[in-house]
Formats: C-alpha cells, structure tokens, sequence
C-alpha cells in the first residue's frame, strides 16, 4: 500500500487499522486454502440459475426490457458498484453526505456482487498482496481462478471476524452498512417483483438476470483480463493494465493500471480519451454540493511509460525492478 492511500484512508481508520493490513498474516497462498475449504455448491448454483435466465431472456426480447436492463446496468454498475463500493467505500476517494452513501451502496447491492463490508474487505486485501500470495484473485494462480474461480472455491467473499475487524473497522461499525450486507439480496426480489408486475417475463430476465450476469463478468474482467493484457503508464508493483475495452463494461473501472499506482484516486481515466463514467458520477455529485474532499491525481509530471509484461510469470521479477507511486 502506497503512502498516498495510507494518509487519505487514515482519516477514516485507526493507524491499529493500517497498521494491522501491513501485517503478513493474510499472504498465506489463498488458492491452496481454498481448495482446502471446497466447492461453493450454493454460490455454484446460483451463479448456475442466473446464467440460465441470461440465456431465457434472448428468448424473450423486446427493446423496453432491453433499455430497462441498460439502466439498471448502470445503476448497479456505476453508481452502485464503481461510485461507491470501490472509489467510495474502499479507498475513501471522496465523501458524501450518509445519505447519499447509503443510497449509492444500495445501488451496488443490485449487482449482486456480495453486501459492502465483504466486498470492500476482498478489495482491500487485493490492494495489500496485488498479484502475490494472499491476492484472492491473480491470475498468477490462473486466469479462470482470477476471472470466476475465487468465487466458486473457498470462502474469500465469506472472512471471519478477525479478518474483517482488520480491514474494515469503518464499516462493521456501521449499523446501516452492516444490515445492507447481511441483507443485500433483498434488493434484487423487490426490484425482480417490481419489473415482473410492470412488464412480466421479459422486463424480469433482462432486468435482473441478464443485467447481473452481464455486470458480474464486467466486474470479474477487472480481477482477471486487466491484470493480464492492456498497456502500462505506471510500473507499479502488480500485473494491472489499462484496458478500453473493460472501462466500457465497467462505466470506467478498466484504467486499472492508473487505478493501482493510485488507489485513493476518485478519477481513474486521467487524459481525455480515458473516459470515465464514473468520474463523471463523482463530479456531478461535487457540482450538486453532494461530493466533497475529492481527491485526485495531478496530470503534471507523470513517469515514463514502462515496457509491458504480458507473462504472469513474470510478477516476482516486476515486483522487485518496480515500485508505486
């Protein structure tokens, strides 16, 4: 972790906090741990069923379910997902009123892609060992492994208590947070009744569960295909990449390189052809009053652009010839 993000986290945890996510007690090869914990049959299954309703849904076209899923994509994706679970939550790039926090996580529970304390507690572990051991999801361990199979294996969305009063501290002492996680599929039946009763199969297919499985992949090409080919501005310590083609699925989320030399970033896309949707997001709520101690990363003076490694073998050696920020 960078001296950067260690100043602009502190202020929304404790030096113990920081302190405690410098410790090697979570580098312990997550891949053998989770082979050793087995096969998430119930998360299998679900991912299983959502895939299948993808499928249905082709079946079942019309444009208005098409254009309610395209919004919703970005409710989930966008605002949800990249505003506030990643910029927001875990790296504390800006802040906003509670309310709107609140409103914004909510969001991101409609990407089904866990409640805000686990999510955030897998992000900042990721930022801690970026493709070393203890990464839950480097394609070090293999692309499929950094792409989905985490997910299936092991338990790396579901920490203990230990591990979660270590990375967020912030969070489970919420109450707000902590009801929106144990409670964060609730969202997606109310909204999936919703859109059954207004527009019947086809706005329920394409507004749940070819939305998710959509944004699911969006956000797992981030884990996986960025940390394996795009170009590198910054020679950071880890494998990641900016790639255009993910920044387009994940609403700007696919500057990924930019992204990991600094972390505590609200704005991922630094030119102007690095769009950034959810830049956009954040700069809006600043202009509205609603966003405020937004920090981002001075354009001046960036370093040179360095060669890029496209073998993941090629971490150990990258880690020790480069550094952050």
């Amino acid at each position: 972790m960078s001296q950067t993000t260690r100043e602009m986290m502190s202020e929304e945890m404790s030096e113990e906090t920081i302190r405690a996510m410098s410790e090697a007690g979570e580098g312990a090869n997550r891949k053998d741990r989770a082979n050793r914990d087995g096969f998430n049959w119930g998360t299998a299954i679900a991912m299983a069923l959502f895939h299948v309703g993808a499928v249905a849904a082709l079946f079942f076209f019309t444009w208005p379910a098409f254009f309610v899923a395209i919004f919703l994509w970005w409710v989930s994706g966008s605002l949800g997902i990249g505003m506030s679970y990643h910029r927001l939550l875990t790296h504390r790039g800006y802040k906003t009123p509670k309310w709107v926090e609140y409103f914004l996580t909510w969001c991101a529970t409609l990407a089904l892609e866990g409640g805000p304390i686990f999510w955030v507690a897998t992000h900042r572990i990721h930022h801690q060992f970026s493709d070393e051991e203890g990464d839950p999801h480097s394609p070090i361990d293999g692309k499929w492994w950094s792409h989905m199979g985490w997910i299936l294996m092991g338990k790396s969305m579901h920490h203990d208590t230990t591990t979660l009063a270590r990375y967020v501290p912030d969070l489970t002492k919420d109450k707000v947070h902590v009801w929106l996680t144990k409670y964060h599929y609730t969202s997606n039946i109310i909204l999936g009744v919703i859109l059954f009763a207004i527009g019947g199969w086809p706005w329920l297919l394409w507004g749940v569960f070819a939305r998710v499985v959509v944004g699911l992949h969006s956000t797992w090409m981030v884990n996986s295909v960025t940390h394996l080919w795009g170009s590198r501005r910054f020679a950071t310590k880890d494998l990641s990449t900016n790639n255009g083609l993910v920044a387009v699925l994940t609403f700007g989320e696919g500057w990924h390189n930019n992204h990991h030399a600094h972390p505590v970033s609200a704005r991922h896309g630094l030119t102007w052809y690095e769009v950034d949707m959810n830049w956009y997001g954040i700069w809006t709520l600043q202009k509205l009053g609603l966003a405020r101690h937004v920090y981002k990363v001075a354009l001046d003076n960036l370093p040179p652009k360095p060669a890029l490694l496209r073998d993941v073998k090629a971490a150990g050696a990258m880690a020790t010839a480069a550094g952050n920020d």
